[in-house]
Parts: structure tokens; C-alpha cells; sequence
């Protein structure tokens, strides 16, 4: 299989085909005409978080050899997983085979072995199969990202399974441990990374676990919080700029979403609910949000 570049990442061989030399390519960066996206690879304009990623996978392909797979974040960002946006400076590819891992300025390269059923072709694109691309990440990313990404794709209909079913085929490898405790923590329940985030810092923090979208009915109104200890009657919000966009109604503002919000508070407390909000600012802190819990939570002893 060969890779072929999409036009919107030009090459310098393609330049030079199209009759520009060396300094007019120079000329063109310099006023903005065009921007590197890597070494020998161009565009008309450079995409932000998983679009520039993108960007840089087009960029990459046609310096790749026969038999890399794309893999790990790179293969999560195709399949639509959250991903950490640092995990997106390179892009990740696998090699089957040992020999450990290899990392250059735009390319992360792994040999690892890859059974049959670890890959599939899409849009011409070889690419690790969910439950691995999911396993590879527990393995070798950070905890709360993976959980993240577990829970999105157990949300997309992904068996748990196949997750144990990887986790049994590389029972040997390197961070199967970290995988494992993924897997375990991971939770389709959980509507945004924002809340698959706070549920790791809280697992880390011994926290008890909660209740996912619990409901809560006051004055025939129904009322449904992200997490929820019922025992203590203490329920939490995570909140999140996206939550708040797609809250937002048409000809509404964030302004009124989050005054709806107080008013929702304000009718659970007065139902006896201790409400308990929180932002990704927060999670970055794990001790804010112990103090934002506990007191709440020892309420009932």
C-alpha cells in the first residue's frame, strides 16, 4: 500500500513540480502564503489541536516505509477518541515486530507485535482497531487521558471484551499494568473527558466512587447532576466551556445557561442536596478539589 498526500498539505517535490524554486517557496513563507507543517511539507493554513495533527499525519505518510501502522494517539484522533493535546507533537506509528521505540522530531515509532485482527484500513489509512488503539494508550500514555478515551469508545458501542481480550494477548507488555487499572476505571456512563478526568483524580485522591447521571426529582422538575454520593446527599457538577455551548438553546446566551443553573442549585439545596462544582482548573490542582469534596462528603460522617 502507498500513501498519498491530500492537496491540502503540499510537498516541496510537488512545489517544485508546479515550477517554484527554493527561494520562491522561501519568499511565500515569509509572507504567510504558505506554512511548514513539517520538513519538506507545506500548507496554505496551519489547523489547531486534532486538525493540525491531521495536518501533520498527511505530512508524514509519504516518508514512511511499507508496514507502519498508525497507532496510539495518531490512531485515536482518526477513530475520534479524546486525546492529551500533547501526545499530538508527532505522530505515532507501530512496526510489528521488538525492539522497543524510536523518537524523532515529527515521528513516535513503536515495534511491537500486531496480530491480524489489530488492524483495519480505512480511507486507504492502516490503522490500529479501537480496542488496541484504547490499550496502547493505557499502556503508554497518561492514565486520565486513557480512561478518557476508554469511556468514549465503550460509549460508541466498544465490548469491554475486547478490551480484555487485548489486555490477555499483550499480558506481557511494558505498561499492561497501567492498561489494566484503565479498564477497570473506565465507565461508558461518563459524558465528556472532562468527567472521565475528574473521576481518575478523584479514584487517585480515594475518593468514594459516585453515582454517574443520577437523577433527582424536586417539585416535579427532574434534575440530573454528572456524579452523585445519594448516602451524603451531595451531588457534582464538572463544568466545561464546551458543556456550556452545547447546553446553549437557540437565542439563548452562557449568560442564561448559567443562570438556569443557579436557579437548578438553588432548587436542590433547598431540597436538602449539597451541590459541588468544578472546572478542569481544578483537576490540574487535585488538592482544590478535595477541598471542594470532603467537607461535603463528611457531612454524614
Amino acid at each position: 500500500m502507498r500513501w498519498t498526500v491530500p492537496v491540502s498539505v503540499r510537498l516541496t517535490r510537488d512545489l517544485t513540480a508546479e515550477g517554484f524554486g527554493s527561494a520562491a517557496i522561501r519568499r511565500m513563507v515569509r509572507a504567510q502564503e504558505l506554512h511548514h507543517v513539517r520538513r519538506g511539507a507545506f500548507c496554505a493554513a496551519l489547523g489547531d489541536g486534532a486538525d493540525r495533527h491531521l495536518q501533520l499525519i498527511q505530512a508524514s505518510l509519504p516518508r514512511l516505509g511499507a508496514g507502519h501502522v498508525l497507532s496510539h494517539a495518531t490512531a485515536a484522533v482518526l477513530q475520534f477518541l479524546p486525546v492529551d493535546m500533547d501526545a499530538l507533537d508527532r505522530v505515532t506509528v507501530t512496526r510489528p515486530g521488538t525492539g522497543g521505540s524510536w523518537i524523532g522530531p515529527y515521528v513516535h515509532r513503536y515495534r511491537t507485535p500486531l496480530g491480524d485482527g489489530d488492524i483495519e484500513v480505512v480511507d486507504g489509512l492502516a490503522r490500529t482497531v479501537m480496542a488496541r488503539t484504547v490499550i496502547d494508550l493505557g499502556r503508554c500514555g497518561d492514565l486520565a487521558f486513557a480512561v478518557a478515551a476508554a469511556d468514549r469508545a465503550l460509549r460508541k458501542g466498544l465490548a469491554r471484551e475486547q478490551l480484555l481480550d487485548q489486555l490477555e494477548a499483550g499480558h506481557r507488555r511494558h505498561g499492561i499494568a497501567r492498561a489494566r487499572t484503565m479498564v477497570e476505571l473506565a465507565d461508558p456512563r461518563s459524558e465528556s473527558p472532562g468527567e472521565s478526568l475528574s473521576r481518575v483524580v478523584m479514584w487517585r485522591l480515594g475518593i468514594p466512587a459516585a453515582e454517574l447521571q443520577f437523577e433527582v426529582v424536586v417539585g416535579g422538575c427532574t434534575y440530573r447532576s454528572d456524579f452523585a454520593w445519594p448516602q451524603s446527599r451531595v451531588l457534582g457538577e464538572f463544568d466545561g466551556k464546551v458543556k456550556y455551548r452545547e447546553l446553549l438553546k437557540p437565542g439563548q446566551t452562557a449568560a442564561d445557561v448559567v443562570m438556569k443553573e443557579k436557579r437548578r442549585d438553588a432548587e436542590l439545596r433547598s431540597a436538602g442536596w449539597w451541590v459541588v462544582h468544578w472546572s478542569y482548573a481544578d483537576l490540574l490542582h487535585p488538592e482544590r478539589l478535595e477541598r471542594l469534596l470532603r467537607p461535603a462528603l463528611l457531612r454524614s460522617g
